[in-house]
């Protein structure tokens, strides 16, 4: 990765980029981990009382979840930092989409769930692994670069699983389950797809300045910061749970 080096103070737009990314790091540092992976409890309600097949309804929840999910963000914006071309974007995102999509809906199927502390503390350490994965550190520490594609579907298969123990702590009616699944998976695709609009639009802007570089170290040591709070939160409530 390239060496960062310190020079003439950020250009604005540059400090803009930075002050973006601190406002979502102080989402996750205050929010608590009440919010990860948690559906709202008038989704919950709604959830617990539908019967039958409802695909519109389903699709807003799983784009509500992904779009509300900082930890999604964080991990995603994480993931992208350093790429350029869509291929290898459309390439990395993909394989976290397959891994979440599949213990999303495996889990909810076959009941298969994990403590729900346990598996968010493992969320919040995918958003370090990628900051530090950024920051060049396993390449210092291990004299060589694991690979980034299988460490996104892995990390992308422990977010599903994120998702499907939430679902399955509300108690999902089985009447038309499947259908209402695959909705909100097709709704946590869109909200991805959202989120990631978003993301490369900043991104972007954020590149085109000289700044960029400046700041680059600095903020993937913010991303990092964030995870470890995730982490800290999580085993703090299953310590005391």
């Amino acid at each position: 990765m390239k060496v960062l080096h310190t020079g003439a103070p950020p250009l604005t737009r540059a400090r803009m980029a930075l002050l973006g990314l601190l406002t979502l790091a102080d989402l996750v540092l205050f929010a608590g981990p009440t919010f990860a992976h948690a559906v709202a409890e008038g989704d919950k309600g709604y959830i617990q009382e539908i019967v039958g097949v409802n695909l519109i309804p389903f699709v807003y929840l799983g784009a509500k979840h992904m779009v509300t999910g900082y930890d999604h963000i964080l991990f995603l914006f994480a993931v992208i930092f350093f790429l350029y071309r869509m291929k290898h974007i459309g390439i990395y995102v993909s394989l976290f989409a397959l891994g979440h999509s599949t213990t999303m809906l495996l889990g909810v199927y076959f009941n298969v769930g994990i403590n729900s502390f346990v598996i968010d503390a493992i969320i919040g350490l995918s958003v370090v692994y990628k900051a530090l994965d950024n920051m060049g550190a396993f390449q210092r520490w291990l004299g060589f670069q694991p690979n980034t594609k299988v460490a996104t579907l892995v990390f992308g298969l422990f977010h599903g699983l994120g998702l499907s123990t939430k679902i399955l702590e509300y108690d999902i009616p089985t009447d038309g389950l499947i259908p209402n699944l695959l909705a909100f998976n097709v709704g946590v695709e869109i909200g991805q797809l959202l989120a990631l609009g978003a993301i490369l639009i900043a991104m972007g802007y954020w590149r085109r300045t000289d700044g960029f570089w400046r700041h680059a170290y600095t903020a993937n040591t913010v991303i990092m910061t964030a995870g470890f709070v995730l982490i800290g939160y999580q085993l703090t409530g299953l310590f005391i749970s």
